[in-house]
């Protein structure tokens, strides 16, 4: 029987993750999507999370990420959830509603279904937000192609963690 809920790399990327922030004094939230708190519970397997760890938001609807992230409809309605835009007001909205030092915010596509021309199914977009520095956004969009929901979303949770390394 394994300790690990995760995978064997999820885990030891999240480790670093704790560890390295610990060590730099850090503390993290996350603003999840697509992921639907996957980042978080990988942080959360590791003992001692809890001195890295401040919060996380699950925001998987439109009505949520605005509600609780303060993402401007407009956005929303311009660009669209997946989108750079959204994914860095996102992070933002989470270092305003916590006291972590960065953020980190993940949004996208995970399928089969919902893929579009522009935004096919395995695209996710991925912004990092640093206390103090709210003015440099920091974005990334991955195209992972349609290699199935479970993988689109621990690709997208590997990046995220990535991250969230110092």
């Amino acid at each position: 029987m394994t300790d690990a809920l995760l995978s064997s790399d999820i885990v030891q990327l999240a480790t670093r993750v704790v560890e390295q922030n610990r060590e730099a004094g850090r503390t993290i939230a996350l603003a999840e999507s697509c992921t639907g708190g996957l980042v978080c519970g990988a942080v959360t397997e590791i003992a001692g999370s809890s001195s890295v760890l401040d919060r996380g938001f699950i925001t998987y609807s439109n009505e949520a990420k605005i509600e609780l992230l303060g993402v401007s409809s407009d956005i929303i309605e311009t660009f669209g959830a997946v989108s750079i835009a959204c994914v860095w007001a996102m992070a933002q909205g989470a270092l305003a509603n916590s006291k972590a030092d960065v953020a980190v915010a993940i949004s996208g596509v995970a399928g089969p279904g919902g893929g579009t021309p522009t935004k096919p199914v395995g695209t996710v977009v991925f912004a990092r937000a640093t206390r103090g520095q709210e003015d440099q956004p920091e974005g990334e969009l991955k195209s992972f192609g349609e290699i199935g929901r479970a993988e689109v979303r621990r690709q997208a949770t590997l990046c995220a963690l990535e991250l969230l390394l110092p």
